[in-house]
């Protein structure tokens, strides 16, 4: 009987990963939500215009 090599857990996986590759996947995911919203605000316009008023009511109680 032989033994399999236990797989590496996504720690050793993380560590092993560039910082260039993962910076890259982030800036695509940013760069696709982006764009869903974008997308979404066109789609749904009241919508868009709620969410908008509310952020700026957020912002204006907003103590700094």
């Amino acid at each position: 009987m032989t033994q399999q090599q236990p797989e590496q857990d996504t720690a050793e996986q993380r560590a092993q990963e560039s910082d260039a590759a993962r910076r890259r996947r982030r800036a695509q995911f940013l760069r696709e939500l982006n764009e869903a919203k974008e997308l979404r605000d066109r789609v749904q316009p009241r919508r868009a215009r709620a969410a908008r008023m509310r952020q700026q009511m957020r912002m204006r109680t907003f103590r700094w």
